[in-house]
């Protein structure tokens, strides 16, 4: 009889079969999914040093340079309200497949770039393909790592956007007979991608209700939509400057620095997202209210010494003012997802991954978009000043409200 009970609390304790094999699959997967989020960032912001080049060559003005950046953004957003929620039926990986296919297409299109036009072209397809994959990405992610995925969905742009203008900056240097480098570069890596997501294991079954599913709406489930609607100024003030930086970045450098050098035009970018990331391993552990409020306090401290270098034409105030607030924006938006994400439903993870993406494509497009369209009646400076209070007043409106919902969700948490 013990030697029974013996056997039986060994059979206890020892974990069920395949469940090691699994972990490593989920691990396998949760790496493969996060190097082709970052690929599709690294490619939404490649094109950023490249606007130089295109505003000399075609004679193109910083209101037109906008309005190709505003274009990207719009299909993004027509892309999340439309397939967003589309992987949570179909499962995830036909959807990633789609989206790596038609980014690869939009590379050759930017290295067939002639004009404006085709410029436009390239980015439409781009922005689609970065919608559809983005949603389905971050719920993958959030399928095969309940615990890492809110980690990897806050870090993979953040390191994409720095990779994308700095590498782009360093191969128009370094080769500069072949300015378009980087999409044959990165035309190579998408159809790696596209061979590997065979191999990878579907992490979502189909269900029911996919064509009904493209109805454009914003799908946040009633679990979390107090904390998105909290956390919403902080996503806006966040990717808000984060498109700024990335249309109008590279002549802000110009006006302070008086410099134009692609390497200026990357790193003043690649400083702020990269900054970001140590800012996000740190406080991972942190609670999510705090870490989005310090995230919010940081993000405004930087704006605020970046305006004040951008009116006292001091270099080094800028790429410190860039630093401060790159700390800030990446805890404030990682801090924000975590709390968005607490408490929602496998089934409902895309839906509000494409919510949260909707929300902060459209910050990364209209107030730059309209601010670009006035840098030709006030000029750069004075919309710097507008845009950097604008940001500032964002970053600082919910403050009192994400203490509120993080003991809220802790409290139901531990219910």
């Amino acid at each position: 009889m013990l030697e029974e009970l013996h056997a039986k609390s060994e059979a206890r304790a020892r974990p069920p079969s395949g469940w090691a094999d699994g972990a490593v699959v989920r691990r396998r997967s949760a790496v493969f999914l996060s190097i082709v989020l970052t690929t599709f960032l690294v490619a939404s912001s490649a094109p950023t040093p490249l606007y130089r080049v295109y505003q000399e060559s075609w004679h193109l003005s910083s209101g037109t340079v906008t309005v190709v950046y505003g274009v990207y953004c719009l299909s993004v957003l027509v892309a999340l309200l439309t397939v967003g929620a589309l992987s949570d039926h179909v499962g995830r990986r036909p959807v990633i497949g789609a989206a790596l296919v038609l980014e690869a297409l939009a590379m050759l299109l930017f290295l067939q770039a002639g004009g404006v036009t085709s410029l436009i072209l390239a980015r439409t397809l781009q922005g689609l393909a970065t919608g559809a994959a983005t949603s389905a990405l971050g719920a993958a992610l959030l399928d095969v790592t309940r615990r890492w995925g809110p980690l990897f969905v806050s870090i993979a742009p953040l390191i994409g956007m720095a990779l994308g203008t700095i590498g782009t900056s360093l191969l128009m240097d370094l080769i500069p007979a072949h300015l378009g480098s980087v999409y044959t570069l990165l035309f190579s890596a998408l159809a790696v991608q596209t061979i590997g997501l065979a191999f990878l294991p579907e992490s979502r079954s189909p269900r029911p209700g996919a064509w009904l599913s493209l109805r454009p709406r914003i799908r946040a489930p009633r679990s979390s939509r107090r904390a998105l609607l909290v956390t919403a100024p902080v996503f806006v003030a966040v990717w808000a400057l984060g498109g700024f930086y990335l249309s109008l970045g590279p002549d802000l450098v110009q006006g302070i620095t008086g410099s134009a050098s692609s390497t200026a035009d990357g790193l003043i970018v690649s400083l702020l997202t990269g900054s970001a990331v140590p800012a996000v391993l740190l406080t991972r552990h942190a609670d999510a209210g705090r870490t989005a409020l310090f995230g919010s306090l940081l993000l405004t401290t930087g704006v605020a010494v970046t305006l004040l270098a951008a009116h006292g034409d001091s270099s080094t105030a800028l790429y410190v003012g860039t630093s401060v607030a790159g700390a800030g924006f990446g805890p404030a938006f990682q801090g924000g997802v975590r709390l968005v994400t607490a408490n929602v439903a496998a089934t409902e993870r895309a839906g509000l991954m494409a919510a949260i993406y909707t929300i902060t494509y459209t910050s990364m497009c209209v107030p730059v978009l309209v601010t670009g369209l006035l840098v030709g009646e006030y000029g750069l400076l004075r919309c710097t000043l507008f845009f950097g209070i604008f940001v500032m007043a964002l970053s600082l409106t919910p403050f009192a409200g994400l203490g509120k919902i993080s003991a809220h969700i802790s409290s139901r948490g531990t219910a």
